[in-house]
């Protein structure tokens, strides 16, 4: 049998080759072919199915090119003509029923007799492709797919936005939020399933993805830069069914660009940047692509580095512009495909981020300032390796994905108290992950088929945490009760936590259509969580009987089924229409209350939603989407402060959260494109527990914290050709974030929020090169991201503001 693609034209473009073969048939064959319009990586696949033809592609670029419809019957050389008219394209016949796409070469233009006037045309209309959804791990249809999904082509960043990370994705994606306590300090939430503010060893609600490999699990967000990305797909959660734990609030799944077997060739990109009131910055980043074996073997690889500006002052110790950060990290791959049905990867990810301080800023000081008695700095280090192998037998196909990741985030907090000698908290909390999973895979052009799957897991996270003092020894005050104080900046440790999960899982789905225009979806996952926890250098005053006391409730075994399932109907033409039910959960752990080792239980979601979709964003003149929610989230895990200020973590109770969101996509000429979307939450702590009530007043019901209670994104994207040589890119976006609260009570009930964040951008490309400027924050607005400062000072008028306006140019070179 040949080997199907995947739609991996749509999933990552820079992939090289796509054999898509059926049964063997002679290229001269007059078949029956239908195709639809869309994008040549699509159709090259969908031709090589319908004929058995083995179709390749030695240029990237290629895959994207905008195809019409081929409707008759006709051979698969003449399929292949009607296909490339026009496009700058042709094929070469290898073998007896094969070929490669290569593109053209354009005779030399005769010398003008005058200079023609530039005239600035709209790229002329193409059908794109259809959207597929392939972190359904399915490869479905957008129009059959039942769920809110965003899908990020990598057309749509600029080299800025790669070096952005993950604050591209919160400008694009209005369900998006996070912290915004630094780079590789963040955690992210989707739709409005969030905890809280401050960084605890809970498990992440949303979970992240590169390519089939988990990022993280009980760590923030790695923030990995963007570069040499295909497509980046923003699923709303739950997602427990196929992802597990920590997928409460969904999954980012980011798509590299995989190895050209076939052609050398890369790209450069350098840039400045000036940030009003601050540093300037720049940015730097390198993709070189090596095939080693033609057909076979090919290496691709990545480097960047980045350094924004800093731009708050610390009027107490005298400094400006003290939150630098400089980030330095890439990706390698090597792709082995030995024949035409295995596809062998191997793939490795470094980076590394530096905080030279805390971004953070005091309202009573002044804008973009505070007073701090020392520096706060952090870093981020990240690692990851991962094999991934798939076997192809037409619509069935094998995936094992097998790897490990290594987050080491080592984080600093001012825990000076009045009158008191400068004081520095620090906590280091190194994760490990080893995953793997298989599954076996019926995919059908129509949304249809079946996965099957076994997975594990093994997560450690090792929270040390030690207490410095610079005074002298006699005049140390009590910071946390029981850590002897040894002042002249030697560091005493303090009580911190190791938390270990294994899970061991079975998970399954299914979609079938009764009758026509009805597809219906069961799944279930079957977990087996075994939870070990233990204390890191406990104070003195802990007993030997209360630390086996809170180890012995760790220890413990927990078996869990999500069921989930939807139904959906596409029987309007054009329309879909769907209902979902989900689940989700997060395992429990042990946490440090107090000094005190404490166990926490798991929590669980569970969401009903209604949706509808019109159309597909980026195809059809007029598309929209939108989507109503309910979600029952039971024994609610936080990231919360313990009496002394430092994060813990506890069960605060039920909560309830209703969601409606929408968006619309106009395109009324085919050079522009209007985007708008919006979302609303109403959340409510409903049964708050003992410790909740204590904070709150009246036990009344409280909002959930980081929740915004109203969001929105409005954004245009222009693109024109200037005398037939360049194009012209123009976009710009406004995105609302609504207010909310830092925590639960009134301790950590300060509000953030309320503010607009603008971008504007443009490029010109000629041939291999492009120039690009672009501006952020046009305003200069001094909104408040987040309202945290240090755990050790919660009452002060903290704010973590916008970055100030920057304006940044850049050129990028490909090869």
């Amino acid at each position: 049998m040949g080997r199907r693609a995947d739609l991996l034209f749509v999933t990552a473009p820079a992939i090289a080759i796509v054999l898509a073969t059926a049964t063997p048939a002679s290229g001269a064959d007059r078949q029956d072919i239908s195709i639809a319009p869309g994008r040549l990586g699509e159709a090259a696949i969908a031709l090589g199915r319908q004929t058995g033809a083995s179709i390749g592609m030695s240029d990237q670029s290629l895959a994207g090119i905008r195809t019409p419809p081929v409707q008759g019957r006709m051979s698969a050389e003449a399929a292949l003509k009607q296909l490339l008219k026009g496009s700058g394209a042709k094929a070469q016949r290898i073998g007896g029923n094969g070929w490669r796409i290569v593109r053209a070469r354009i005779a030399p233009a005769r010398p003008a007799v005058a200079p023609a006037p530039i005239q600035i045309a709209p790229i002329a209309e193409q059908a794109p492709a259809e959207i597929i959804v392939t972190a359904s791990k399915r490869d479905t249809p957008l129009p059959r797919y039942a769920g809110m999904v965003e899908a990020l082509d990598a057309g749509l960043f600029t080299t800025a936005e790669a070096s952005g990370g993950t604050a591209t994705l919160l400008a694009r994606v209005a369900s998006l939020s996070s912290t915004h306590a630094g780079a590789g300090r963040n955690k992210l939430f989707i739709r409005a399933i969030a905890d809280s503010g401050v960084a605890g060893p809970t498990q992440a609600t949303t979970g992240q993805y590169l390519g089939d490999m988990r990022l993280n699990y009980a760590a923030p967000d790695p923030d990995l830069k963007l570069y040499d990305v295909g497509r980046v797909e923003v699923l709303e959660g739950p997602q427990g069914t196929l992802y597990g734990a920590g997928s409460l609030g969904g999954i980012i799944r980011v798509m590299p660009n995989a190895p050209n077997l076939a052609e050398y060739g890369g790209q450069m990109s350098a840039g400045l940047s000036a940030t009003q009131h601050g540093d300037p910055g720049g940015d730097i980043s390198a993709t070189l692509n090596l095939p080693i074996v033609a057909e076979k073997l090919a290496l691709r690889v990545v480097g960047y580095g980045v350094r924004d500006g800093g731009y708050i002052d610390d009027v107490n110790r005298g400094k400006d512009d003290v939150n630098r950060t400089g980030t330095y990290g890439g990706r390698a791959a090597l792709r082995f495909a030995p024949d035409a049905d295995w596809t062998i990867d191997l793939n490795g990810v470094y980076q590394h981020i530096d905080g030279d301080d805390a971004q953070y800023a005091t309202r009573s000081v002044g804008r973009l300032e505070r007073a701090s008695a020392v520096a706060q700095p952090y870093y981020s280090d990240y690692m990851l390796a991962n094999l991934r192998i798939e076997k192809q037998w037409d619509s069935l196909r094998f995936v094992s994905s097998t790897g490990y990741v290594r987050n080491i985030l080592a984080e600093s907090y001012d825990a000076t108290q009045p009158d008191g000698p400068p004081a520095l908290f620090r906590q280091r909390n190194k994760v490990t992950i080893f995953s793997t999973e298989n599954r076996l895979v019926r995919d059908l052009d129509n949304g249809l088929g079946w996965i099957l799957g076994a997975s594990y897991l093994q997560s450690t996270s090792d929270l040390n945490r030690s207490l410095t003092s610079f005074g002298t020894a006699a005049m140390q005050p009590v910071i946390i009760p029981g850590v002897a104080m040894f002042g002249r900046g030697m560091a005493a440790p303090a009580t911190g936590v190791r938390n270990m999960v294994k899970e061991a899982t079975l998970f399954g789905e299914a979609s079938f259509e009764p009758v026509k225009g009805l597809i219906a979806t069961f799944g279930g996952r079957l977990t087996n969580s075994r939870l070990s926890g233990e204390a890191l250098d406990p104070v003195a005053a802990l007993s030997d009987s209360e630390l086996a006391r809170a180890e012995a409730q760790a220890d413990r075994s927990e078996t869990i089924f999500l069921p989930s399932a939807s139904i959906l109907t596409d029987a309007i033409p054009d329309v879909t229409l769907y209902a979902r039910f989900q689940q989700g959960f997060r395992p429990g752990g042990l946490a440090v209350d107090d000094q005190r080792v404490r166990r926490f239980q798991n929590d669980r979601v569970s969401t009903v939603e209604i949706g509808a979709r019109k159309g597909v964003p980026g195809r059809d003149v007029f598309a929209a989407s939108a989507n109503i929610a309910y979600t029952d989230w039971r024994n609610i895990q936080a990231d919360v402060t313990d009496r002394i200020g430092l994060p813990t973590t506890a069960n605060i109770g039920d909560g309830r959260i209703y969601t409606v969101e929408g968006r619309i996509v106009v395109r009324p000429t085919p050079a522009i494109t209007l985007d708008g979307s919006v979302i609303y939450n109403d959340s409510r702590l409903t049964q708050p527990n003992d410790f909740v009530r204590a904070l709150s007043y009246d036990g009344r019901s409280l909002t959930l914290p980081n929740v915004a209670n109203l969001g929105g994104r409005l954004a245009f994207d222009y693109r024109t050709q200037i005398g037939g040589e360049m194009d012209l890119h123009l976009s710009g976006s406004a995105r609302y974030v609504g207010k909310s609260r830092l925590g639960v009570g009134p301790i950590l009930g300060q509000t953030q929020g309320d503010y607009v964040d603008t971008s504007l951008s443009a490029s010109l490309t000629r041939g291999p090169v492009q120039y690009s400027l672009s501006l952020t924050n046009l305003m200069d607005s001094d909104g408040n991201r987040f309202s945290l400062g240090t755990p050790f000072d919660l009452r002060t008028d903290y704010y973590t503001p916008l970055r100030p306006r920057t304006v940044r140019f850049g050129i990028d070179f490909a090869f």
